[in-house]
Protein backbone atom coordinates (compact mmCIF):
# COMPACT_ATOMS: atom_id res chain seq x y z
CA UNK A 1 0.00 0.00 0.00
CA UNK A 2 1.53 3.32 -1.03
CA UNK A 3 0.38 6.77 0.03
CA UNK A 4 -2.17 7.63 2.69
CA UNK A 5 -4.96 5.14 3.18
CA UNK A 6 -8.48 6.62 3.16
CA UNK A 7 -11.06 4.98 5.38
CA UNK A 8 -14.83 5.36 5.02
CA UNK A 9 -17.22 4.66 7.92
CA UNK A 10 -21.01 4.60 7.80
CA UNK A 11 -23.78 3.35 10.06
CA UNK A 12 -26.94 2.06 8.45
CA UNK A 13 -30.36 0.58 9.15
CA UNK A 14 -32.15 0.95 12.45
CA UNK A 15 -30.36 2.13 15.56
CA UNK A 16 -28.60 -0.24 17.96
CA UNK A 17 -26.70 0.41 21.19
CA UNK A 18 -23.30 0.00 19.57
CA UNK A 19 -23.14 2.44 16.68
CA UNK A 20 -21.51 5.35 18.48
CA UNK A 21 -19.05 3.04 20.17
CA UNK A 22 -18.26 1.33 16.85
CA UNK A 23 -17.43 4.66 15.20
CA UNK A 24 -15.19 5.53 18.15
CA UNK A 25 -13.50 2.11 18.26
CA UNK A 26 -12.75 2.08 14.54
CA UNK A 27 -11.28 5.57 14.78
CA UNK A 28 -9.17 4.60 17.78
CA UNK A 29 -7.95 1.38 16.17
CA UNK A 30 -6.86 3.13 12.98
CA UNK A 31 -5.09 5.80 15.04
CA UNK A 32 -3.10 3.06 16.73
CA UNK A 33 -2.37 0.83 13.74
CA UNK A 34 -1.96 3.45 11.02
CA UNK A 35 -1.97 6.99 12.42
CA UNK A 36 -1.64 8.61 9.00
CA UNK A 37 -4.88 7.07 7.70
CA UNK A 38 -7.58 9.59 6.81
CA UNK A 39 -11.10 8.84 8.02
CA UNK A 40 -14.27 10.04 6.33
CA UNK A 41 -17.66 9.47 7.93
CA UNK A 42 -20.70 9.36 5.66
CA UNK A 43 -23.78 10.91 7.21
CA UNK A 44 -27.04 8.97 7.34
CA UNK A 45 -25.61 5.73 6.00
CA UNK A 46 -25.86 5.08 2.26
CA UNK A 47 -27.96 8.23 1.90
CA UNK A 48 -24.81 10.23 2.67
CA UNK A 49 -22.83 8.29 0.12
CA UNK A 50 -25.44 8.97 -2.56
CA UNK A 51 -25.65 12.72 -1.96
CA UNK A 52 -22.02 13.25 -0.97
CA UNK A 53 -22.72 14.26 2.62
CA UNK A 54 -19.64 13.38 4.68
CA UNK A 55 -17.35 14.65 7.41
CA UNK A 56 -13.58 14.31 7.62
CA UNK A 57 -12.39 13.22 11.04
CA UNK A 58 -9.95 16.02 11.76
CA UNK A 59 -7.77 16.40 14.85
CA UNK A 60 -10.63 17.96 16.81
CA UNK A 61 -12.99 15.06 16.18
CA UNK A 62 -10.29 12.47 16.85
CA UNK A 63 -9.24 14.06 20.14
CA UNK A 64 -12.81 13.87 21.47
CA UNK A 65 -13.98 10.66 19.79
CA UNK A 66 -13.92 8.71 23.08
CA UNK A 67 -17.02 10.67 24.10
CA UNK A 68 -18.98 8.62 21.56
CA UNK A 69 -18.58 5.52 23.75
CA UNK A 70 -20.99 7.13 26.21
CA UNK A 71 -23.62 8.01 23.62
CA UNK A 72 -26.56 6.17 22.16
CA UNK A 73 -27.69 6.60 18.56
CA UNK A 74 -25.05 7.28 15.94
CA UNK A 75 -22.84 10.37 15.60
CA UNK A 76 -23.04 9.90 11.84
CA UNK A 77 -26.78 9.30 11.61
CA UNK A 78 -28.60 6.36 10.07
CA UNK A 79 -31.09 5.69 7.29
CA UNK A 80 -32.74 2.71 5.64
CA UNK A 81 -31.64 2.93 2.02
CA UNK A 82 -31.62 0.00 -0.40
CA UNK A 83 -29.35 0.79 -3.34
CA UNK A 84 -31.10 -1.75 -5.53
CA UNK A 85 -34.41 0.09 -5.08
CA UNK A 86 -33.87 2.89 -7.60
CA UNK A 87 -37.47 4.09 -7.46
CA UNK A 88 -37.36 4.60 -3.70
CA UNK A 89 -33.98 6.37 -3.87
CA UNK A 90 -35.33 8.71 -6.56
CA UNK A 91 -38.55 9.34 -4.62
CA UNK A 92 -36.50 10.41 -1.63
CA UNK A 93 -34.37 12.74 -3.69
CA UNK A 94 -31.18 10.74 -3.20
CA UNK A 95 -30.59 10.19 -6.93
CA UNK A 96 -31.96 11.62 -10.13
CA UNK A 97 -34.86 9.71 -11.73
CA UNK A 98 -33.48 6.98 -13.96
CA UNK A 99 -30.10 6.89 -12.22
CA UNK A 100 -28.60 3.67 -10.87
CA UNK A 101 -28.03 4.20 -7.10
CA UNK A 102 -25.28 1.58 -7.06
CA UNK A 103 -23.34 3.48 -9.73
CA UNK A 104 -23.96 6.83 -7.99
CA UNK A 105 -22.65 5.43 -4.69
CA UNK A 106 -19.68 3.79 -6.37
CA UNK A 107 -18.80 7.02 -8.15
CA UNK A 108 -18.84 8.88 -4.82
CA UNK A 109 -16.54 6.37 -3.14
CA UNK A 110 -14.24 6.46 -6.17
CA UNK A 111 -14.16 10.27 -6.17
CA UNK A 112 -13.45 10.31 -2.44
CA UNK A 113 -10.60 7.86 -2.92
CA UNK A 114 -11.91 5.43 -0.31
CA UNK A 115 -9.63 2.40 0.08
CA UNK A 116 -11.40 0.70 3.00
CA UNK A 117 -15.10 0.95 3.83
CA UNK A 118 -16.45 0.02 7.27
CA UNK A 119 -20.25 -0.24 7.11
CA UNK A 120 -21.83 -0.91 10.50
CA UNK A 121 -25.23 -2.53 10.13
CA UNK A 122 -27.17 -5.71 9.46
CA UNK A 123 -26.92 -8.20 6.64
CA UNK A 124 -28.40 -5.81 4.04
CA UNK A 125 -25.83 -3.16 4.97
CA UNK A 126 -22.94 -5.60 4.66
CA UNK A 127 -24.00 -7.26 1.42
CA UNK A 128 -24.78 -3.89 -0.18
CA UNK A 129 -21.22 -2.83 0.60
CA UNK A 130 -20.00 -6.04 -1.02
CA UNK A 131 -22.03 -5.18 -4.13
CA UNK A 132 -20.40 -1.75 -4.18
CA UNK A 133 -16.93 -3.30 -3.95
CA UNK A 134 -17.70 -5.67 -6.82
CA UNK A 135 -19.04 -2.80 -8.93
CA UNK A 136 -15.92 -0.73 -8.28
CA UNK A 137 -13.65 -3.68 -9.02
CA UNK A 138 -15.25 -3.99 -12.45
CA UNK A 139 -14.13 -0.40 -13.04
CA UNK A 140 -10.58 -1.00 -11.85
CA UNK A 141 -10.97 0.57 -8.40
CA UNK A 142 -10.14 -1.66 -5.45
CA UNK A 143 -12.28 -1.24 -2.34
CA UNK A 144 -11.85 -3.34 0.76
CA UNK A 145 -15.04 -3.80 2.74
CA UNK A 146 -14.81 -4.84 6.39
CA UNK A 147 -18.30 -4.66 7.83
CA UNK A 148 -19.29 -4.83 11.50
CA UNK A 149 -22.50 -6.68 12.53
CA UNK A 150 -25.27 -4.67 14.16
CA UNK A 151 -28.76 -5.94 14.98
CA UNK A 152 -30.56 -5.87 18.29
CA UNK A 153 -32.52 -9.01 17.43
CA UNK A 154 -29.34 -10.98 16.72
CA UNK A 155 -30.52 -12.43 13.41
CA UNK A 156 -27.41 -12.39 11.16
CA UNK A 157 -26.17 -15.74 9.85
CA UNK A 158 -23.54 -16.93 10.86
CA UNK A 159 -22.72 -14.31 13.51
CA UNK A 160 -23.00 -15.68 17.07
CA UNK A 161 -23.91 -12.34 18.62
CA UNK A 162 -24.47 -9.01 16.94
CA UNK A 163 -23.18 -5.82 18.50
CA UNK A 164 -25.83 -3.99 20.49
CA UNK A 165 -28.06 -6.97 21.26
CA UNK A 166 -26.90 -7.49 24.84
CA UNK A 167 -27.45 -3.82 25.69
CA UNK A 168 -30.90 -3.83 24.10
CA UNK A 169 -31.89 -6.80 26.27
CA UNK A 170 -30.60 -5.04 29.38
CA UNK A 171 -32.49 -1.83 28.67
CA UNK A 172 -35.63 -3.70 27.62
CA UNK A 173 -35.56 -5.39 31.02
CA UNK A 174 -35.12 -2.05 32.81
CA UNK A 175 -38.06 -0.65 30.84
CA UNK A 176 -40.21 -3.64 31.76
CA UNK A 177 -39.41 -3.39 35.48
CA UNK A 178 -41.05 0.03 35.55
CA UNK A 179 -44.01 -0.48 33.25
CA UNK A 180 -45.07 -3.82 34.70
CA UNK A 181 -45.48 -2.00 38.01
CA UNK A 182 -48.61 -0.62 36.33
CA UNK A 183 -50.36 -3.87 37.20
CA UNK A 184 -50.81 -2.43 40.68
CA UNK A 185 -52.75 0.57 39.35
CA UNK A 186 -55.85 -1.42 38.56
CA UNK A 187 -57.30 -4.86 39.31
CA UNK A 188 -57.68 -7.30 36.42
CA UNK A 189 -55.05 -5.51 34.35
CA UNK A 190 -53.12 -6.76 31.34
CA UNK A 191 -49.68 -5.42 30.46
CA UNK A 192 -48.40 -6.33 26.98
CA UNK A 193 -44.75 -5.51 26.39
CA UNK A 194 -43.95 -5.58 22.66
CA UNK A 195 -40.26 -6.12 21.88
CA UNK A 196 -38.52 -5.57 18.55
CA UNK A 197 -37.88 -8.66 16.42
CA UNK A 198 -39.49 -9.37 13.05
CA UNK A 199 -38.51 -12.98 12.40
CA UNK A 200 -36.23 -13.72 15.32
CA UNK A 201 -37.32 -13.94 18.95
CA UNK A 202 -33.82 -13.67 20.43
CA UNK A 203 -34.27 -10.17 21.85
CA UNK A 204 -37.68 -10.96 23.33
CA UNK A 205 -36.36 -14.13 24.96
CA UNK A 206 -33.14 -12.50 26.18
CA UNK A 207 -35.06 -9.56 27.63
CA UNK A 208 -37.55 -11.91 29.27
CA UNK A 209 -34.75 -13.99 30.78
CA UNK A 210 -33.18 -10.89 32.32
CA UNK A 211 -36.56 -9.79 33.62
CA UNK A 212 -37.42 -13.16 35.17
CA UNK A 213 -33.99 -13.24 36.82
CA UNK A 214 -34.78 -9.85 38.34
CA UNK A 215 -38.17 -11.06 39.58
CA UNK A 216 -36.67 -14.22 41.07
CA UNK A 217 -33.99 -12.07 42.69
CA UNK A 218 -36.47 -10.75 45.19
CA UNK A 219 -39.65 -8.76 44.59
CA UNK A 220 -41.82 -10.81 46.93
CA UNK A 221 -42.83 -9.54 50.35
CA UNK A 222 -44.53 -12.38 52.26
CA UNK A 223 -48.11 -11.46 53.05
CA UNK A 224 -47.97 -8.28 50.95
CA UNK A 225 -46.44 -8.70 47.45
CA UNK A 226 -46.92 -11.90 45.47
CA UNK A 227 -44.04 -12.67 43.09
CA UNK A 228 -46.56 -14.05 40.59
CA UNK A 229 -48.04 -10.57 40.12
CA UNK A 230 -44.71 -9.33 38.77
CA UNK A 231 -43.70 -12.45 36.86
CA UNK A 232 -44.24 -13.01 33.16
CA UNK A 233 -47.20 -15.18 32.27
CA UNK A 234 -46.52 -15.59 28.55
CA UNK A 235 -43.53 -15.07 26.23
CA UNK A 236 -44.58 -15.10 22.56
CA UNK A 237 -41.93 -15.65 19.89
CA UNK A 238 -42.06 -15.72 16.07
CA UNK A 239 -40.61 -19.23 16.14
CA UNK A 240 -43.50 -20.69 18.14
CA UNK A 241 -47.01 -20.51 16.72
CA UNK A 242 -49.90 -19.64 18.99
CA UNK A 243 -53.61 -18.92 18.75
CA UNK A 244 -55.67 -16.50 20.78
CA UNK A 245 -57.87 -19.37 21.97
CA UNK A 246 -54.85 -21.28 23.29
CA UNK A 247 -53.53 -18.16 24.98
CA UNK A 248 -56.87 -17.38 26.62
CA UNK A 249 -57.15 -20.94 27.91
CA UNK A 250 -53.70 -20.61 29.50
CA UNK A 251 -54.04 -17.07 30.86
CA UNK A 252 -57.66 -17.17 32.04
CA UNK A 253 -56.82 -19.10 35.23
CA UNK A 254 -53.87 -16.76 35.84
CA UNK A 255 -56.13 -13.73 35.77
CA UNK A 256 -58.50 -15.36 38.26
CA UNK A 257 -55.74 -16.56 40.59
CA UNK A 258 -53.21 -13.72 40.39
CA UNK A 259 -55.43 -10.80 39.38
CA UNK A 260 -53.33 -9.58 36.46
CA UNK A 261 -51.52 -10.83 33.34
CA UNK A 262 -48.08 -9.81 32.00
CA UNK A 263 -47.07 -10.74 28.44
CA UNK A 264 -43.85 -10.26 26.45
CA UNK A 265 -44.41 -10.50 22.69
CA UNK A 266 -41.99 -10.10 19.79
CA UNK A 267 -43.35 -7.63 17.23
CA UNK A 268 -43.24 -10.37 14.59
CA UNK A 269 -45.00 -13.03 16.68
CA UNK A 270 -48.47 -13.46 15.28
CA UNK A 271 -47.83 -10.72 12.71
CA UNK A 272 -48.88 -12.89 9.78
CA UNK A 273 -52.22 -13.62 11.43
CA UNK A 274 -52.82 -9.88 11.82
CA UNK A 275 -51.77 -9.21 8.23
CA UNK A 276 -54.02 -11.97 6.91
CA UNK A 277 -56.95 -10.69 8.95
CA UNK A 278 -56.54 -7.10 7.76
CA UNK A 279 -55.87 -8.08 4.15
CA UNK A 280 -59.08 -10.13 4.14
CA UNK A 281 -60.87 -7.02 5.40
CA UNK A 282 -59.51 -5.00 2.48
CA UNK A 283 -56.84 -3.13 4.44
CA UNK A 284 -53.60 -2.52 2.53
CA UNK A 285 -50.47 -3.20 4.58
CA UNK A 286 -47.74 -0.57 4.12
CA UNK A 287 -44.26 -1.87 3.29
CA UNK A 288 -40.78 -0.41 3.64
CA UNK A 289 -38.07 0.02 0.96
CA UNK A 290 -37.01 -3.58 1.52
CA UNK A 291 -40.52 -4.93 0.93
CA UNK A 292 -41.14 -5.81 4.59
CA UNK A 293 -44.55 -5.08 6.13
CA UNK A 294 -44.26 -2.09 8.47
CA UNK A 295 -44.60 -3.70 11.87
CA UNK A 296 -45.48 -0.41 13.56
CA UNK A 297 -48.59 -0.46 11.39
CA UNK A 298 -49.27 -4.17 11.97
CA UNK A 299 -49.09 -3.48 15.73
CA UNK A 300 -49.23 -6.98 17.16
CA UNK A 301 -49.25 -5.68 20.73
CA UNK A 302 -52.45 -3.70 20.27
CA UNK A 303 -54.10 -6.59 18.42
CA UNK A 304 -53.17 -8.99 21.19
CA UNK A 305 -54.21 -6.70 24.03
CA UNK A 306 -57.58 -6.00 22.46
CA UNK A 307 -58.44 -9.67 22.16
CA UNK A 308 -57.08 -10.68 25.56
CA UNK A 309 -58.79 -7.74 27.22
CA UNK A 310 -62.21 -8.87 26.02
CA UNK A 311 -61.65 -12.58 26.59
CA UNK A 312 -60.19 -12.14 30.10
CA UNK A 313 -62.67 -9.43 31.14
CA UNK A 314 -59.84 -7.02 31.93
CA UNK A 315 -60.53 -3.66 33.55
CA UNK A 316 -57.39 -2.18 32.06
CA UNK A 317 -55.08 -3.11 29.17
CA UNK A 318 -51.75 -1.42 28.63
CA UNK A 319 -49.51 -1.88 25.58
CA UNK A 320 -45.92 -0.68 25.88
CA UNK A 321 -43.00 -0.87 23.45
CA UNK A 322 -39.41 -0.75 24.64
CA UNK A 323 -37.84 -0.73 21.18
CA UNK A 324 -36.90 2.92 20.81
CA UNK A 325 -35.77 3.13 24.45
CA UNK A 326 -33.62 0.00 24.17
CA UNK A 327 -32.11 0.51 20.72
CA UNK A 328 -31.04 4.10 21.46
CA UNK A 329 -29.05 3.30 24.60
CA UNK A 330 -25.26 3.62 24.86
CA UNK A 331 -23.43 0.29 24.66
CA UNK A 332 -23.02 -1.50 27.99
CA UNK A 333 -19.74 -3.09 29.13
CA UNK A 334 -20.49 -6.39 27.41
CA UNK A 335 -21.19 -4.72 24.08
CA UNK A 336 -18.28 -2.28 24.47
CA UNK A 337 -15.95 -5.28 24.71
CA UNK A 338 -17.52 -6.92 21.65
CA UNK A 339 -17.34 -3.68 19.66
CA UNK A 340 -13.66 -3.25 20.55
CA UNK A 341 -12.89 -6.83 19.47
CA UNK A 342 -14.75 -6.42 16.16
CA UNK A 343 -13.09 -3.07 15.41
CA UNK A 344 -9.63 -4.45 16.15
CA UNK A 345 -10.22 -7.45 13.90
CA UNK A 346 -11.64 -5.24 11.13
CA UNK A 347 -8.55 -3.01 11.10
CA UNK A 348 -6.18 -5.99 11.22
CA UNK A 349 -8.08 -7.56 8.33
CA UNK A 350 -7.92 -4.34 6.33
CA UNK A 351 -4.16 -4.15 6.78
CA UNK A 352 -3.89 -7.82 5.76
CA UNK A 353 -5.99 -7.28 2.63
CA UNK A 354 -9.00 -9.36 3.69
CA UNK A 355 -12.70 -8.53 3.13
CA UNK A 356 -15.96 -9.64 4.72
CA UNK A 357 -18.15 -9.32 7.81
CA UNK A 358 -16.28 -9.33 11.12
CA UNK A 359 -17.62 -11.27 14.08
CA UNK A 360 -17.75 -14.52 16.02
CA UNK A 361 -18.50 -17.22 13.45
CA UNK A 362 -21.00 -19.83 14.64
CA UNK A 363 -19.83 -22.14 11.88
CA UNK A 364 -16.23 -21.96 13.11
CA UNK A 365 -16.78 -22.78 16.79
CA UNK A 366 -17.49 -19.14 17.58
CA UNK A 367 -14.03 -17.92 16.61
CA UNK A 368 -13.56 -14.20 15.90
CA UNK A 369 -12.76 -13.70 12.25
CA UNK A 370 -13.86 -12.39 8.87
CA UNK A 371 -16.86 -14.10 7.30
CA UNK A 372 -17.07 -14.12 3.49
CA UNK A 373 -20.00 -12.07 2.24
CA UNK A 374 -21.49 -14.99 0.32
CA UNK A 375 -22.02 -16.72 3.67
CA UNK A 376 -23.87 -13.77 5.20
CA UNK A 377 -27.64 -13.58 5.27
CA UNK A 378 -30.40 -12.31 7.49
CA UNK A 379 -33.37 -14.09 9.00
CA UNK A 380 -31.56 -16.24 11.56
CA UNK A 381 -34.12 -17.78 13.88
CA UNK A 382 -33.88 -18.27 17.60
CA UNK A 383 -33.06 -21.85 18.55
CA UNK A 384 -36.02 -22.54 20.80
CA UNK A 385 -34.43 -25.86 21.79
CA UNK A 386 -31.42 -24.09 23.30
CA UNK A 387 -31.17 -24.82 27.02
CA UNK A 388 -31.55 -21.20 28.11
CA UNK A 389 -34.71 -20.77 26.03
CA UNK A 390 -36.24 -24.00 27.33
CA UNK A 391 -35.43 -22.92 30.88
CA UNK A 392 -37.08 -19.53 30.33
CA UNK A 393 -40.26 -21.00 28.89
CA UNK A 394 -40.40 -23.62 31.65
CA UNK A 395 -40.03 -20.89 34.27
CA UNK A 396 -42.93 -18.92 32.75
CA UNK A 397 -45.00 -22.12 32.55
CA UNK A 398 -44.36 -22.76 36.27
CA UNK A 399 -45.93 -19.39 37.08
CA UNK A 400 -49.04 -20.07 35.00
CA UNK A 401 -49.38 -23.56 36.44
Amino acid sequence: MSGVRRIGILTSGGLAPCLSSAVASLTEQWATVEPTAEIIGYRDGYAGVLVGDSVTFDAGIRSHIATAHRLGGSPLGNSRVKLSNAADCARRGLVEPGADPLEVAAARLRADGIDVLHPVGGDDTATTAADLAAHLASQGHDLQVLALPKTIDNDIVPIARSMGSATAAEYGCLFAQNVIAEHSASPRSIVVHEVMGRNCGWLTAATARRYQTWVRGGVAIPGLVDEAEWSLHAVLLPEIEFTIDELVARLGPVMERVGNVNVFVAEGAGAQAVIDERTAAGVEIARDAFGHPRLDDVNVGEWLAERLGVALDAEKTLVVKSGYFARSAPANAEDRALVADCAAEAVRAAVDGRVGLVGHDEQADGAMGVVAFDRVRGGKRLDVEAEWVRDLLADVADVTG
